[in-house]
């Protein structure tokens, strides 16, 4: 009986790894910026860590259900096409905050956001 012995092939040599342009980065997030902005979001770039750029998104994309896939299918896409070294992007969301003491009589002791208690007939 014969007995085989799995090989394993590896580089000898590890692939350089292109540094991440800073001042593409920053550029780049000023150009996806104002479509964020347009939904009422915004972008935060937290630092980046060997190919992988970490943003958070705050605001209405903190608490949107698509932020996910608006990252990957837009935001990461674009860094990685226009930003020499980016490999991903990593994203925290926050939910929007809500304005303190915004329950009242007024809307029957249920807290609603600051943008709806400014316009009550929204409500």
């Amino acid at each position: 009986m014969t007995s085989t012995t799995p090989v394993t092939i590896t580089s000898s040599s590890a692939p350089d790894r292109i540094e991440i342009d800073q001042e593409k980065l920053a550029e780049t997030l000023e150009y996806i910026r104002p479509a964020v902005q347009a939904d009422g979001g915004d972008l935060i770039l937290l630092g980046t860590e060997g190919g992988t750029v970490n943003i958070q998104m705050v605001g209405a994309c903190g608490g949107c259900p698509l932020s996910m896939m608006t990252l990957k299918a837009g935001i990461e896409r674009i860094l990685i096409d226009r930003v020499p070294g980016v490999d991903e992007v990593n994203a925290s969301a926050d939910a929007p905050a809500l304005e303190e003491n915004v329950a009242s009589a007024e809307s029957g002791g249920i807290t609603l956001p600051g943008h709806l208690m400014a316009s009550p007939d929204l409500i």
